[in-house]
């Protein structure tokens, strides 16, 4: 099978992203890989710490590595929004494919002090994995907003720039970066997440010629999302979106029939509205509508 890294440079030489999801159960995972699988294209798995630490990361990294083997599909798992070390520690050990250590609320001198810490560790321990880095604070958590974080960098002034990019890059040594271009985690209840800034993204890519990420894909415009693939995102985060859904199909499940009590039986209707998003988000992604 493709090496993650393999998978990242056959994207960017098409102009296509890759999509990176959250699970927090196996049945997200399931409606996740089916979905990738029916339409053969690579996907990403990503578990935040909360999640990792519900699921267990060596028992979720081995279950991926079952998947791999048993579908033969590129599904590559990633540690997400990573802060602390010692989790950092964990993730290395339990076989994660990636690793984003998350400093992006951090003033950049602390940011690259720790993040060129965190790509030290890992490629002395296995300098197969990529290690991503966040410079920006697009705020925290998937969750439906009342209103944008008061700290989050949305406003011109607040974005990454590519010098800090170039610079953050060269000081860390990390394989892709994760910038703030008017992203933010989560969704706004009664309005569209802000725009995206496309002519930032651009020269950012063009400045640092690596993959970057985009966080907080959930509630962003499919234009943007194109836009954005075109200037240069290689992979795109969806996780609030998922838990929607998940949320929606288990409520309808419940509404359907209040007397079941196995879960097995009420898993299909969110597993169903899971797959639906990540269908249509992997379709965008790669160019398949």
């Amino acid at each position: 099978m493709k090496s993650l890294r393999q998978t990242l440079r056959e994207a960017t030489k098409r102009k296509v992203a890759v999509g990176h999801f959250n699970i927090a159960d196996l049945a997200g995972l399931k409606a996740i890989v089916g979905s990738a699988k029916d339409l053969g294209v690579p996907v990403i798995i990503g578990t935040s710490e909360g999640e990792a630490g519900f699921l267990g990361r060596k028992e979720i990294a081995a279950y991926i590595r079952a998947l791999r083997e048993e579908l033969r599909m590129p599904i590559y798992l990633n540690s997400d929004h990573t802060h602390s070390f010692e989790e950092i520690k964990k993730a290395v050990a339990a076989g994660y494919d990636a690793i984003l250590f998350d400093g992006g609320h951090l003033p950049i001198e602390e940011n690259i002090k720790q993040t060129k810490k965190v790509v030290s560790y890992v490629k002395a321990k296995n300098k197969n994995i990529i290690v991503e880095g966040e410079l920006g604070n697009i705020g925290s958590g998937s969750m439906i907003r009342k209103e944008i974080p008061k700290d989050a960098a949305i406003q011109l002034k607040d974005l990454t720039t590519p010098e800090d990019a170039v610079r953050f890059m060269k000081a860390t040594g990390v394989d892709m970066l994760a910038p703030a271009v008017g992203n933010l985690h989560g969704m706004l209840a009664n309005a569209p997440n802000p725009a995206l800034n496309i002519g930032r993204i651009r020269a950012i890519k063009d400045a640092i010629r690596m993959p970057m990420v985009l966080h907080g894909g959930s509630g962003v415009a499919d234009r943007d999302f194109v836009a954005a693939i075109e200037a240069g995102i290689t992979i795109v985060h969806i996780s609030t979106e998922l838990r929607v859904a998940w949320r929606k199909g288990m409520d309808e499940a419940f509404r359907a029939d209040p007397d079941e009590i196995a879960p097995y039986k009420l898993f299909p209707q969110a597993i169903a509205g899971v797959r639906e998003v990540a269908t249509r988000r992997l379709q965008l992604f790669n160019k398949l509508l």
